[in-house]
């Protein structure tokens, strides 16, 4: 067989990543910066070279074929081992860039202040940071590492460093607390306010302090805790955020720590694809990383 038929071109094979990911040519194409007809064009000449049916069509949409299924898995992990390799090569010049992802208030509020030490001993690395929520696709997004949330095994497919605990611990506003005793019954009477990625943490704490979860008046959820915060701060309730994330700022705008912290049941982690593992920058950061909890 031809080795041009087993060797498609790279922007044919960039299309239908895209297109395979959303199963969606609109959406291929706004990615891609393409018009969808060029997206259309490119899928049918790379169908035509293989010789198979890719996607199958049903009106406007489009859905993959179960081989086009099949060749879409095997696509995504080639074109990320060819970044990854791309990237070490590129990496290899003294120092080399790294592409973080970190939840905003953490990065904020944990990370950049002690970014400083870092960059002392590491001047040659360029740290490139984004703020992400939620799950994060390595394969589909170019970041090389990400420090998280979570427990022990949400990563089965990623090198993952446990960095350091979460405490958590309620918090209030001095006018809400009005002089009054900061017990776990009188945050038991309060609306409590929640981050959505840690529905759980007041049944939690709530069970760590003996109280009926029956008491339990939840509020509003926000996505940032940098949001809680300030949602604490104007009166709307008591929250319950990581203790790490709380700094002398915080506390002089007027946010009180109400009893004792708690350790949560999750932990903050360095999480990467085991092929990034050898990336100069990555190296120097997670030493760098790790020997801060030390």
């Amino acid at each position: 067989m031809h080795y041009r038929r087993l060797t498609p071109s790279m922007s044919l094979l960039l299309v239908f990543e895209a297109a395979a990911r959303h199963e969606s040519y609109t959406r291929a194409a706004e990615e891609l910066a393409l018009s969808q007809s060029a997206v259309s064009r490119q899928i049918q000449t790379l169908e035509s070279q293989l010789g198979i049916s890719l996607f199958r069509r049903q009106g406007r949409s489009v859905q993959l074929t179960e081989l086009g299924r099949r060749y879409a898995a095997e696509v995504v992990a080639a074109l990320g081992r060819i970044r990854a390799a791309t990237l070490q090569a590129m990496s290899q010049q003294e120092g080399g860039a790294l592409r973080l992802a970190t939840l905003p208030t953490h990065g904020s509020k944990w990370l950049l202040p002690r970014l400083h030490d870092f960059y002392r001993s590491h001047a040659g690395v360029t740290l490139h940071i984004h703020s992400r929520i939620g799950a994060i696709d390595f394969n589909a997004q170019e970041l090389d590492a990400a420090i998280t949330v979570g427990g022990v095994g949400d990563w089965p497919d990623l090198r993952a460093h446990c960095l350091h605990n979460e405490f958590l611990v309620a918090i209030a506003s001095p006018e809400a607390l009005n002089g009054k005793p900061a017990t776990p019954e009188w945050i038991a009477s309060q609306t409590l306010l929640t981050v959505a990625s840690n529905q759980k943490g007041w049944a939690q704490w709530f069970s760590h302090n003996g109280l009926d979860h029956r008491q339990m008046k939840v509020g509003p959820s926000f996505e940032l805790t940098s949001h809680l915060m300030q949602a604490v701060r104007a009166g709307m309730g008591v929250g319950l955020v990581p203790r790490a994330l709380i700094d002398d700022e915080d506390r002089r705008l007027g946010l009180v720590e109400v009893g004792a912290a708690m350790v949560s049941e999750r932990s903050y982690y360095l999480v990467y694809p085991e092929r990034n593992e050898t990336l100069p920058a990555l190296a120097a950061f997670r030493a760098w990383l790790l020997a801060q909890q030390a």
